[in-house]
């Protein structure tokens, strides 16, 4: 009998044992768990997951790789003319590697400048539609998940693969460079180059935005895939050559006072400023060339008594950071109206 006894209160004591240990390990991680398993995050991983996985990004991967390291190999077979030059601007051999180029290979920064937005119009143009047409939208949003939550889980699902491609192939930029040249960057490069593919996410960010909207506008995706293509050709190709039209319609004459050639100037400045792609090369070219003072025309009372040298990073940052807001003010407005013709949509089962 005291054996028995012994056993039932033994067990009592490991059922309680086993309750306290749940009760403590639930309330000391209430939130991981609730997070771990948060239909956001779930869609999350499975849109990264979906990217990592198609031969489609993997095609795209390699021709950006590609392209990218044929401009840095370049840029290092010409670094060593520009080794023992005195000027101040060429002490920054690492920020070299982004920019120069001796016109067989563009330079890192315009093949990103040209490559970004097809990365993401890529990542974005069958978002939604191709959900849509397999009927899995509507499976997913039968279930208690918010409608939001699945444009939001896509968009930073996509970001997050851009962020990571950007980030890895500029940090292997710098170990090339690093292995080439043999000295460690500076603090102050290493902040504008960081600086740099930040604002290339931001970049990207905009095109995956506009691709996400037309995706959602459009039912087939071919016709949101050729949508966006299209609006990049028209900024790359038919917006300059409109503008120089108009620019040669009102060119000022000869005889022209100078308050006329720079109100021309400032007005052709303003017309290629809606450009992004206009936006994103001003702006990072100011970060990887410290050099660079004025984004604009300065007149001889402002050149008189100015000391060459290199602007400190805040100073650039100062110096673009109209070009960053009006990037990152479009990359938002694209969201926008993605969100709300999403919220809009009309939905039904197949």
């Amino acid at each position: 009998m005291d054996s028995m006894t012994f056993t039932i209160a033994t067990l009592k004591e490991a059922m309680t044992m086993n309750s306290i240990f749940k009760y403590f390990h639930q309330d000391r991680h209430p939130l991981s768990k609730d997070a771990a398993s948060h239909p956001f995050w779930v869609i999350v991983k499975k849109e990264i997951s979906d990217h990592a996985h198609s031969w489609r990004f993997i095609f795209l991967i390699a021709i950006i790789a590609l392209t990218c390291f044929s401009s840095v190999y370049t840029a290092i077979a010409n670094i060593e003319k520009i080794a023992g030059a005195e000027d101040s601007e060429d002490a920054f051999f690492f920020l070299k590697l982004f920019t120069i180029s001796d016109g067989t290979m563009p330079s890192y920064l315009v093949l990103i400048s040209f490559l970004g937005p097809l990365l993401g119009i890529s990542l974005g143009f069958d978002a939604i539609n191709s959900e849509q047409n397999r009927g899995t939208l509507s499976r997913i949003l039968s279930q208690p998940i918010h409608r939001d939550s699945i444009l939001n889980a896509k968009f930073i699902g996509s970001l997050t693969v851009i962020g990571t491609l950007l980030f890895a192939l500029g940090f292997v930029v710098i170990g090339i460079g690093l292995i080439v040249i043999g000295i460690p960057p500076t603090a102050e490069e290493f902040l504008r180059i960081v600086s740099f593919l930040l604002l290339g996410i931001i970049y990207v960010a905009f095109w995956l935005n506009l691709s996400i909207l037309f995706s959602v506008r459009f039912r087939q995706p071919a016709t949101s895939a050729l949508s966006g293509i299209s609006v990049w050709l028209f900024f790359i190709l038919f917006y300059p050559m409109i503008i120089n039209l108009i620019a040669k319609m009102i060119e000022p004459s000869a005889t022209a006072s100078l308050q006329q050639i720079t109100n021309y100037n400032k007005l052709i400045t303003g017309l290629m400023g809606v450009l992004p792609n206009d936006l994103f090369s001003v702006a990072s070219t100011t970060l990887l060339r410290p050099s660079v003072r004025s984004l604009g025309a300065l007149s001889t009372e402002q050149l008189y008594g100015a000391i060459a040298g290199p602007l400190p990073l805040s100073q650039s940052i100062m110096l673009v950071w109209a070009q960053v807001t009006g990037l990152i003010a479009a990359t938002v407005i694209c969201f926008i109206l993605s969100y709300t013709a999403f919220m809009r949509k009309e939905i039904r089962s197949r």
